[in-house]
Formats: structure tokens, C-alpha cells, sequence
């Protein structure tokens, strides 16, 4: 261990090799948290002697976890079995269907994915014959998702309101359809193992007492169901080892919560904290920008993060025109380093707040005839033919699933309508089955009774399933690849497919790569290979080596990066999020959520923003600069962004795009001369009409870019940026 140790820096030796009991680890970005925790893990098993199926080691993401374990295993040639290593969900897996005695379904239970989610939502909303526009079911999945990260089931849901009161009730039936599939979503696995461990001692003591050590990774990511199964999980031996970075916690959405780093020195007032600083991966300008952004934010450990890399060169700052300028920009610069050989296309990555700003970006791409690769669209498991597939591979395992059964049952298209299958579940109701089981039943000598009660409709289910027990049967005979063969060919899926038309040949490939991965999962079994599928994430996806400029959004980008970095956006409203604006809490992850953004470049850093948009009704909004480039300090920058109002005709912004990239041009041409001053026809509080936006009343109005830009104030939609020329306003008399 003497050698592993020297290959680390002071404060990492000083955590890998810390006396045992609780320990925090904060680590200031590109200051080799992963390192620490591999080497950590190695340090346990090989100086200090514990055994390998003593130690847990908790990762967020799947790709964290793999690069972890082959890490462990270079250091220590390979002795590492029994380690338990894997994501939250993996390991709350693994051990609930160890005690799947204890939980409301059996050990064979299904993991219903978003989509499947949002399609059992929108039943329930339909059952309850609820309004689903006043409900639309990804916002009343993402309160639900909040209840139970919280710990709080159907009959613990908070009511402040009648909205309240409607929510519990489809939370209530949500969960008892999951239940009734032999089901669970996400929140479940992490809710039913915290009270798992909470409500019964003699399982808690099991694990307590088994796990004598345990690490985890990004700990300032954790909710408060992880962070309770954690508490419980290290309640015998208080050996808990968490590295994480409070300024790096941007999940508050999804019920992250950074004061669990609080938390801890409470529940555990004798923990070390060790800080990480020396950063492995950024230039010094470029960790001095971000911690001047972060700065600005409080409740946080401060910390001096420093480079042996040099100062390395100013961040450019580009303020373009438009977003169509903006997304040219960051193209034409990728182009012409390609172009010089300066760079290569891997080199690249560009960051945005939200999906929806890449439809620019990928479009600029392709006028230039360049190749990109876009993460956490459409991921391949999301995929309508992968997804299908899956389907039935689920319902096979498990019968009970409804929401499998309804996306494939019709699929292809064998006569099955909505009416049919409202039928047969009406019938199954009746005799106190699941539609699955129901099916089953039907398609075999005991269904008699069944067929008769659904007169024509059992001719068109009876064969499906026949089907169905049939692949039953053969799950405990044949190899998986096998019954994945059968499938396709008792239901003619690929001639299905091929008959779709468009891109048939590429989507029936993507069934055949379905199949290359369920061949990886011949000796685990189906169930582990449909609990991988539903746990894949979209950096998981991600390949190890990329081949294109990556574009993404902020939140994606977590744990990544890249020789050149862009980020696009920089205007309030979309850095800072406009939900931010009134949210002290919602504003400090914005910045947390840039800072991240900052420290993934390693050499060059391109903060982008443009003075106006345009809407989606074709008219321009015109942008305020983020407030959060005010705090990168001057001296850091190559580039000026405007505050001030003034009219900008276009050789002046090529002049400094030109500029603020490559420094000042060789040749010098005459300016053209700016256009003639607009009159300005709008005043406060004049009444106006707008023919989207109905009536409002001007709140301000300014001369700029050859026009005019008016600040109107609609009701119900509240304060809107329009040019004059293009909005087609109107005056309205007294």
C-alpha cells in the first residue's frame, strides 16, 4: 500500500488512509474523488484487512460504478469478490428481493420505468375521470416522486389544498395498481428499503452488521430516503466514508438535498471532514472564474481549489445577435480549430439549461454538413421497438404487469382494441385476477367460464394467450436469446416492423441489438437483465469514446469532460431559470448548476449569450445578460458583454465575434454607416392589444438594434419582451 499511496497528493493520502469511523470527504471538482474512493476501498481490503463481502460502496450512476470496480480490481490484481458495488437502486434491489417477504409484492416484481409511469398516471386520471389538463400526469408523478422521497406514502401525502386532495387520491390508486402489477417505480426501491430497515430491527441488524464499511460517492446528490438507509445501514459500526461537494448539488428537482451534508456532522459529531482542492483537470483561469461564481453563494464549505496546470488562456465571452447567431457561432469556431488542425471533433462539448436549446444548435450542425452526437434525447432504450420488446419480455416474467400487457397486446395489431381489453380486465376483476392472469386463464382448458362471459372478444385473446403461457414455459427451458427468437417469431414483429415503413432496417437493428445485450444476461437470468434495463441512464449511454462535438444539458454533463467547452444561454430567464427568479434556494442551484458547467473544461471555456430570442409566435424577446457573468472577474475574460442599450448594426457583431475569438482582424474596412434612429411610437402604461397575447398594458420601451423593443404586461401571462416591427401591436384608445 506504501506505492499505491504514493501516487497520491497530500490530502488524498490523508483520506484513503484515515482511521476508521465517519468520515467527509469534501472534493472541489477534477480533485480526484474517484481516485480517492478506489483507492480507499483498496487501502480497506488490503492494509487493513477487511474483507471484500464486508465493504458497500454506493455510486449514482451505472458507469461510476463499472469505472469504480475495474479500478479496484487493477489495484488489487482481482481480490475483490464479495465487494457489493452498484447505484442506490441496484443495491435497494438486491437487498429487496432478499426480503421480499416484508415488502406488499413477491421477489419476481417488475420496475416500471418513466414512460410506464406516466402511463399508469394517465389511466388512474381517466378511471377517476379527473380533469387532465388541471392534472397533467408528469407533474402530479413529480409530486408524488417528492412524497416519497420524503418517506411519505399515500396515507402520510401532505394536504394544503383541494389540488392536494385530488393528488393523494390518484397517489393511493397509483400505488395500488403498482402493487397489483407485482410492481414498483424508482422512489419505491429506495422507500420500501429505508423503512425496510427502519421498521424492522432484525433486518437493519443484518446489514448493519454486515456491511463494516461503507463509501459513497456524490453524497451531497442523496435525498432523504438514501440518506436514511445510509443512517441505518452504518448504525452498528459508524464506519461511513461519503465524498461529496456541496457547491456540485444541482438535483434539487428531483429531492437532492445538500443540507444532508449538515446532517451528517449532526448524526455523526465525531466525523473527519478532509477537504480536496488540488485540482487534476481545469486551467487556474478557469477554477478562478468558478470559484468567483461560486463565492457568491453561502451555507457552503469554502474551499481554494489551485492548478499546477498554469493559468492557461482568458475565457472568451461571445455575445451574439440572436440564438441563430449564437448557435452559428459556437459552430464556425469548432469548424475553423477542425479546420487548422488545432483540434479534434471529440475535443468539444456544449452545454445548455435545457433540451429544447439544441434544436439550434443541431440545426447549424447540419447546414455545415458536421457530424454531433446529442445526449439525453431519445436514448436507444427508449426507443418504440426496444421498448416493445421489453414489454413482452417483462410480461413474461411477470403477468401481472398491466402496463406491459396494454402496450403489447395489440402489438402488432391482432384485433385487440381499447374495448376489448376494458373487457377482459372488467372480467378479471370479477374473479379477483390480474388481466395477465386472466389471459393465462383464458387461453387455457380451465377458461371455459371466462370465454363465455366474453363472447367474440375471446376469439381475438384466446390466442395471445396461448401465446403467453407458452414463452411462460419455455423461460425455466431455453436460453434467453432463444425465447427472445420465439417471441419475435410468434408474433411477426419484424414484419411488423418492416412494414412500418420509414426507417424499418434501422429500427429492427435496434431489436437485434436488444438482443446482443440480452445475450450478455444468458447466465444472470431475465430478471437482472430487465432490472439493468430499467436503471440505465443517459450517461450510461454515453460512449467511452466519442467521435463528434457532444451537445447537453447542464445537468448531463455532471462528472464529464472535455478539452473545450461551451456554454450557451447566459441570459437571464434561461441561467438563471426564470422559476428561479423569486426562490433563494432555486437561484443558488442555478449558480451551483453553472459552476459545474465551468469546472468541466479542461482548456478552453466559451461562455455565449445572445441580446435577443425568438419567441415561439416568431417575435423577438429581447435578453438581459446573466447576472452570474457579472461575478467572472475581468481580468479572467477575452470579450465584453453590453449594459447598456446600443444600436449594433451587423459588421460591428462580426467584427467582435471575430475578435473576442481570435484577436483583432489583419485588415482593417470601413464601417459602414449605422441606420437612421427609430421613433419610438410606445409609452409606460399604454393599453395595447397583441394578436396571441390579447390586451396588456406597457411597462417600459427601448430603442435598440434599428428598432423598438416594448415590455408589455399581459394578465395571466405576465411581463412579455416584443420588437415593434414584428409583433404587429396595437394601440388601444381610453
Amino acid at each position: 500500500m506504501a506505492d499505491l499511496l504514493s501516487e497520491l497528493n497530500q490530502q488524498q493520502k490523508t483520506a484513503v488512509a484515515v482511521p476508521p469511523g465517519p468520515v467527509l470527504v469534501l472534493a472541489g471538482p477534477g480533485s480526484g474523488k474517484t481516485r480517492v474512493l478506489t483507492f480507499r476501498v483498496a487501502y480497506l481490503i488490503a492494509a487493513m484487512g477487511i474483507p471484500a463481502y464486508q465493504i458497500l460502496a454506493v455510486t449514482f450512476t451505472n458507469k461510476a460504478a463499472r469505472e469504480m470496480e475495474g479500478r479496484v480490481a487493477a489495484l488489487l490484481g482481482g481480490k475483490a469478490d464479495g465487494l457489493w458495488l452498484g447505484t442506490f437502486h441496484s443495491i435497494c434491489g438486491r437487498i429487496l428481493r432478499r426480503e421480499a417477504a416484508y415488502l406488499p409484492i413477491d421477489h419476481n416484481y417488475v420496475i416500471f420505468d418513466s414512460d410506464d409511469q406516466v402511463s399508469l398516471v394517465k389511466r388512474v386520471i381517466k378511471e377517476k375521470r379527473i380533469n387532465n389538463k388541471d392534472y397533467r400526469p408528469t407533474q402530479v408523478l413529480a409530486k408524488i416522486s417528492q412524497a416519497k422521497n420524503d418517506l411519505m406514502g399515500p396515507d402520510e401525502f401532505p394536504i394544503f389544498s383541494t389540488r392536494d386532495e385530488t393528488i393523494k387520491v390518484i397517489y393511493k390508486a397509483y400505488q395500488e395498481y403498482l402493487e397489483a402489477s407485482n410492481a414498483m417505480d424508482f422512489d419505491d426501491m429506495l422507500l420500501y428499503t429505508a423503512r425496510l430497515l427502519e421498521q424492522h430491527p432484525e433486518v437493519r441488524q443484518k446489514y448493519a452488521q454486515r456491511f463494516r464499511h461503507i463509501l459513497v460517492d456524490e453524497f451531497q446528490d442523496t435525498n432523504q430516503a438514501q440518506y436514511t438507509l445510509l443512517y441505518y445501514l452504518a448504525s452498528q459500526h459508524k464506519n461511513i466514508f461519503v465524498v461529496g461537494d456541496e457547491d456540485q448539488s444541482i438535483y434539487r428537482w428531483r429531492g437532492a438535498d445538500y443540507h444532508n451534508v449538515e446532517r451528517f456532522m449532526k448524526d455523526f459529531p465525531e466525523a473527519k471532514k478532509i477537504l480536496l482542492e488540488q485540482n487534476y483537470r481545469s486551467t487556474q483561469t478557469i477554477l478562478n472564474a468558478a470559484v468567483a461564481v461560486i463565492n457568491e453563494n453561502t451555507n457552503r464549505t469554502e474551499k481554494k481549489l489551485f492548478s499546477d496546470r498554469g493559468s492557461g488562456e482568458e475565457i472568451v465571452i461571445y455575445e451574439a445577435g440572436d440564438d441563430y447567431d449564437e448557435a452559428s457561432y459556437v459552430v464556425d469556431t469548432i469548424s475553423r480549430q477542425l479546420l487548422l488542425g488545432q483540434a479534434k471533433e471529440s475535443d468539444f462539448a456544449i452545454m445548455y439549461r435545457t433540451n429544447a436549446q439544441s434544436r439550434l444548435l443541431e440545426d447549424a450542425f447540419r447546414r455545415a454538413n458536421m457530424n454531433y452526437r446529442l445526449v439525453g434525447a431519445q436514448r436507444f432504450y427508449g426507443r418504440r421497438e426496444v421498448r416493445d420488446v421489453i414489454a413482452f419480455m417483462r410480461l413474461i416474467y411477470n403477468p401481472q404487469d398491466e402496463v406491459s400487457l396494454a402496450r403489447v397486446i395489440n402489438v402488432p395489431p391482432r384485433g385487440i382494441g381499447s374495448v376489448t381489453l376494458e373487457n377482459l380486465q372488467e372480467i378479471a376483476r370479477q374473479h379477483g385476477l390480474s388481466t395477465g392472469d386472466a389471459l393465462l386463464l383464458l387461453g387455457s382448458e380451465s377458461g371455459k367460464e371466462m370465454e363465455t362471459a366474453l363472447g367474440r372478444s375471446a376469439t381475438r385473446l384466446i390466442p395471445f394467450g396461448r401465446m403467453l403461457a407458452d414463452w411462460r414455459v419455455q423461460l425455466s427451458r431455453v436460453p434467453l436469446t432463444t425465447l427472445f427468437d420465439q417471441v419475435m417469431l410468434d408474433t411477426g414483429y419484424e414484419l411488423y416492423i418492416k412494414d412500418d415503413g420509414g426507417e424499418d432496417e434501422d429500427r429492427w437493428a435496434n431489436v437485434l441489438g436488444l438482443r446482443q445485450v440480452l445475450l450478455e444476461y444468458e447466465d444472470q437470468g431475465l430478471a437482472e437483465f430487465l432490472e439493468a434495463m430499467a436503471l440505465v441512464a443517459d450517461q450510461d449511454t454515453l460512449p467511452d469514446t466519442l467521435d463528434a462535438p457532444t451537445l447537453m444539458t447542464l445537468h448531463t454533463a455532471k462528472g464529464l469532460e472535455f478539452p473545450q467547452v461551451f456554454i450557451i444561454g447566459l441570459d437571464e430567464h434561461y441561467l438563471p431559470h426564470s422559476r428561479s427568479r423569486d426562490d433563494p434556494e432555486e437561484m443558488a442551484e442555478e449558480r451551483r448548476l453553472f459552476y459545474v458547467g465551468l469546472t468541466r473544461a479542461k482548456n478552453r471555456l466559451f461562455l455565449i449569450r445572445a441580446r435577443r430570442r425568438r419567441s415561439p409566435y416568431g417575435s423577438y424577446e429581447s435578453m438581459q445578460p446573466s447576472r452570474f457573468l457579472e461575478d467572472i472577474p475581468v481580468d479572467l475574460i477575452r470579450g465584453r458583454i453590453t449594459r447598456s442599450y446600443e444600436q449594433v448594426d451587423a459588421y460591428e457583431l462580426n467584427a467582435i465575434r471575430w475578435n473576442q475569438t481570435y484577436g483583432p482582424p489583419k485588415s482593417s474596412h470601413q464601417k459602414s454607416a449605422p441606420p437612421a434612429a427609430p421613433m419610438q411610437q410606445f409609452f409606460p402604461e399604454m393599453r395595447v392589444s397583441h394578436p396571441v397575447y390579447g390586451e396588456g398594458v406597457v411597462r417600459k420601451s427601448r430603442l435598440e438594434y434599428g428598432d423598438e423593443t416594448v415590455e408589455v404586461y399581459f394578465e395571466g401571462l405576465g411581463l412579455k419582451a416584443l420588437v415593434a416591427s414584428m409583433s404587429s401591436l396595437e394601440v388601444l384608445g381610453d
